[in-house]
């Protein structure tokens, strides 16, 4: 089991200390490291299929050891974390093939790949390990491994800004998680999923709902989801290929995954269901309008999968089986969106780098293969039957209706609101790209991409076609062990046959009202636009808003203190360094410097001691 994880970091070590003297080979090893764990995993899939409790759990040496505070290093294999760790290294291995090619002539390819299988490592500890603290090491494997593959050409500032952006904003949610942890240890003494898990009902609603909260900001921020989704798009940043693994098999499902395996947390408090019920809804409603207004090829599909994981929010937020009709929809989104976005690629690498819908069209006849595939995905992402994501979307908004009150409306309908734009702005992107007048300069020659890259197509262009309706029938039932059964406890305000109706009817009017609109093309004017389409351009103004409540008082709070450091403090830290004694210029220097930052720390300790002991005295969680 250990070696799901140590084969891909064996191979990132060797790739990034090796230096140049790996640029010949380095390539095939990076894409050797995820196939291998990908048979691995295959073959320790085949084992636990036999055990009788579908479960094994290997603890290797004992990673933190003070005073009763006590984690093993160790690892848990179970369906759930096995049907993520070959949705990671077999969708991942595609990915690593398709950027051999994709990476030819850049320079730093071996480096590349080095941080690609630290990725991958850290995704797969993530998943595999049995408690919150092995969880975490990998939670934070994946936000350091993104930042380096975000700003990969760090030397473009857009894409060292998407870099920095990515890791500040993941920092927020890390950090509630991080108190989750805390939280955890301090009532229960544990951070054991068994342990965790069969102590909830001990807990305090109150303390239950932190809990959950907390877990949930962390999840929030790695998958993209409300109020911290402004991240996610500008991750376009960094090479395509990128873009794929993290978007489909890697990091923004690690959200889903952390409120899965927590489901005995979520399920113990309705208020806390609710919550992420609410925030699924709104960010599916919310990447789907945005959606609908972008240019850009890759952000059009980044706005997709905010989207698209809103829908899996949905699904484990409304508990019971429901939470494997969101893994359902995990699995069958890491092949679609994983095609698209490597398709994306494929039409960058023919229109000379180019990202603009609005300057394509006509690329049907002159990249058949790319177009053939990609369009096998839009037909899966929009839900249109007999494709992969009608199998795997239409169970969560028959879902949402299940509800008891009148939220069932609420959150149904949002879902079916989603189902009829995404068809509307996919198609969009479909017919703007492949169909209608070519409209790109006379310097452009469109043409297919080599085999590397279009046998990596093929492959999850086919598991687009038929991935949804195999793992509807299979994962809930092999699921079942760790995440329950959905029995439909309560009554639908519409039957299953009204619902999948309306699920197709908006598809079909979404698609059909976008072809009509867009097969002769677009214009390119940005303005004028209307209000709503202003609004989606800026996306819903939540930059503006970061900008505003955070980014601008942070920058005035340093200011002032700054401002306090140098006419407030300056006399007395050179006082104090005057009565330390003479001596020469450059000594006087070192003592004033060592008296300030000696001054500041028991200034910022007091205050951070004077937080914590006010927040002690509330005592309102226990």
């Amino acid at each position: 089991m250990w070696l799901l994880v140590a084969i891909p970091l064996a191979s990132a070590a060797l790739l990034l200390l090796l230096g140049r003297r790996a640029d010949r080979w380095g390539h095939w090893l990076g894409v050797l490291a995820p196939a291998a764990s990908f048979v691995l995993g295959l073959t320790l899939f085949a084992q636990l299929s036999g055990l009788e409790n579908k479960s094994v759990e290997l603890s290797l040496w004992q990673f933190i050891d003070v005073f009763a505070f006590q984690v093993d290093f160790g690892l848990l294999y179970d369906p759930l974390s096995a049907v993520f760790v070959l949705l990671i290294t077999g969708v991942g291995s595609l990915i690593h093939l398709y950027a051999v090619e994709y990476m030819r002539h850049d320079e730093g390819r071996r480096r590349f790949f080095g941080y690609f299988n630290l990725f991958v490592a850290a995704m797969l500890l993530l998943v595999l390990g049995n408690n919150y603290v092995m969880l975490y090491v990998g939670w934070e494997g994946v936000g350091l491994a993104s930042y380096l593959l975000i700003s990969f050409w760090y030397t473009r500032p857009a894409a060292a800004t998407a870099g920095k952006k990515a890791f500040l904003m993941n920092r927020v949610g890390d950090a509630g998680f991080a108190i989750a942890i805390f939280l955890m240890f301090a009532t229960l003494g544990t951070t054991q999923y068994d342990e965790v898990f069969s102590n909830v009902g001990a807990l305090s609603a109150g303390l239950v709902l932190a809990i959950g909260l907390l877990l949930l900001l962390g999840a929030t921020g790695k998958s993209g989801q409300f109020p911290l989704q402004a991240w996610l798009p500008d991750a376009m940043e960094g090479p395509t290929p990128v873009s794929a693994l993290i978007h489909a098999a890697t990091m923004v499902t690690a959200g889903v995954y952390l409120i899965a395996r927590s489901n005995p947390v979520f399920s113990a408090n309705t208020t806390l269901q609710t919550t992420v019920v609410a925030i699924g809804a709104l960010t599916l409603v919310i990447g789907c309008i945005i959606g609908c207004a972008k240019d850009d090829i890759k952000r059009v599909l980044a706005w997709s999968t905010v989207s698209q994981i809103g829908y899996m929010f949905l699904g484990v937020g409304l508990g019971g089986g429901a939470y494997a009709l969101a893994i359902v929809h995990l699995l069958a989104h890491g092949f679609f969106k994983a095609g698209l976005f490597l398709g994306a690629g494929s039409v960058m690498h023919g229109m000379n780098d180019q990202t603009d819908i609005r300057r394509f069209g006509g690329l049907a006849k002159h990249m058949r293969i790319t177009w053939a595939t990609f369009g096998l995905g839009w037909l899966a992402i929009i839900g249109m039957f007999p494709f992969s994501g009608f199998f795997s979307k239409e169970p969560i908004i028959a879902a949402a209706f299940e509800r008891e009150d009148w939220t069932a409306w609420l959150f149904g309908g949002a879902a079916l609101l989603g189902a009829g734009l995404t068809a509307f702005y996919m198609t969009r992107l479909f017919v703007l790209t492949f169909h209608g007048p070519k409209r790109w300069t006379d310097d452009v020659h469109p043409h297919e991409s080599p085999a590397l890259m279009t046998v990596p197509l093929i492959l999850l262009a086919v598991g687009s076609v038929a991935s949804g309706f195999l793992l509807s029938t299979s994962v809930p039932d092999w699921l079942t062990p760790t995440l329950g059964t959905h029995e439909g406890e309560h009554h639908a305000v519409l039957s299953h046959t009204v619902i999948t109706i309306l699920s197709l009817g908006v598809t079909v009017l979404g698609a059909g009202l976008a072809w009509m609109l867009f097969r002769n093309g677009t214009a390119e004017r940005e303005e004028p636009a209307g209000v709503l389409v202003t609004a989606a351009r800026r996306n819903l103004y939540a930059d503006t808003f970061n900008e505003w409540v955070f980014e601008r008082p942070g920058l005035y709070l340093t200011r002032a203190l700054v401002f306090l450091d140098n006419r407030g403090v300056d006399g007395v830290v050179n006082g104090l360094a005057a009565a330390v004694g003479g001596g020469s210029s450059r000594l006087r220097r070192m003592q004033t410097g060592f008296v300030r930052s000696y001054a500041m720390s028991i200034l910022t300790g007091a205050l951070v001691v004077t937080a914590a002991f006010v927040a002690l005295q509330l005592g309102w969680l226990v």
